[in-house]
């Protein structure tokens, strides 16, 4: 049972600016929340209804977290599923910084990526990919918020997405640097390399500010009358070429 307080402390991180102040998130639904369990994230509660603890490995419970057995209608007041008869996980922010071998990984980065869905969808393509680092500009959108989280499906565990200023990371980047560009060469017929791979909002692609420092545009040559791919679509098509080629 859910005092007044807790609920509206769980159902506060709903919010950025709670989210920032408490360093703490929301995780929804039976993958999220086993995904976050089996990881080394740190949990600090976990809701759920009887039926699903009784389908949870008990190794899941090795970690120590406030546990608090709860009904459906519960978790739909703190959460923002629409129906959730499983659990809610509150999870700590991790540190987000990059690795110190960054410079040997592939690396994805982001600029002006606002739809949250496009995003959490990216985290999960990186994962499947293998890349295991974004670099995203400031006014990327917050990978914490529960529609990202959410869209990841639980690659969130294993995709760090960092937040920084992306002209002076791509300043001081000596690798190279490949932006998807309308008017860039097609990936088919460039020769692809390890380095960082750009991509732009979908409404206004790489900013301006941006281009230069593009050392190879690309592009994903189309035989149709669309005007642009969504942006998720178009950083599927790309990662699949560099992992085919490298």
């Amino acid at each position: 049972m859910l005092s007044k307080r807790q609920s509206k402390y769980f159902k506060s991180l709903q919010l950025k600016k709670y989210r920032q102040a408490e360093g703490k998130f929301l995780v929804e639904g039976a993958k999220g929340v086993e995904e976050v369990l089996k990881s080394d994230w740190e949990v600090e509660a976990l809701l759920a209804t009887s039926e699903y603890l009784k389908t949870l490995d008990k190794g899941l419970f090795r970690k120590k977290f406030d546990l608090f057995e709860v009904k459906e209608n519960d978790l739909l007041q703190v959460g923002t599923f629409k129906s959730n008869s499983t659990g809610l996980a509150v999870v700590k922010m991790p540190e987000q910084s990059l690795n110190a071998n960054w410079e040997e990984e592939m690396v994805l980065a982001l600029d002006q990526v606002n739809d949250p869905g496009n995003l959490g969808t990216i985290v999960r393509i990186a994962d499947w990919y293998g890349i295991k680092q974004i670099v995203c500009s400031r006014d990327t959108t917050d990978v914490f918020s529960p529609k990202v989280i959410n869209a990841t499906m639980g690659s969130f565990t294993r995709v760090k997405v960092h937040y920084t200023d992306l002209r002076s990371f791509l300043s001081e980047c000596e690798r190279h640097v490949y932006g998807a560009l309308l008017d860039g060469q097609s990936i088919y017929q460039t020769k692809l390399q390890h380095g960082v791979i750009l991509m732009g909002s979908e409404s206004h692609g790489i900013s301006e500010e941006l281009r230069p420092l593009v050392t190879h545009s690309i592009k994903i040559p189309g035989r149709g009358g669309a005007e642009s791919l969504n942006v998720a679509v178009a950083t599927a098509v790309v990662l699949d070429n560099f992992a085919r080629n490298i």
